[in-house]
């Protein structure tokens, strides 16, 4: 009995998970590759790998310093 009403609460909540999904709003993927691009494209200024780094310290892909032994 106890596995009964644990297999129907895992099926209740298959359930729910499947309307939220199915309720999410979907564009098409010709529309959502337009936004992409205008979204690159206003902030292309902003990207440090277009544009570069303001100084050595901003790269957070810099070598780091190597450690010396006195």
């Amino acid at each position: 009995m106890d596995m009964m009403i644990s297999n129907l609460q895992q099926q209740r909540q298959i359930t729910e998970q499947l309307r939220r999904e199915a309720a999410i709003k979907r564009i098409n993927v010709s529309q959502a590759v337009v936004d992409i691009m205008k979204f690159i494209n206003e902030h292309e200024q902003e990207d440090c790998l277009l544009v570069g780094f303001s100084s050595q310290k901003a790269n957070p892909f810099r070598e780091k310093s190597s450690c010396t032994l006195l």
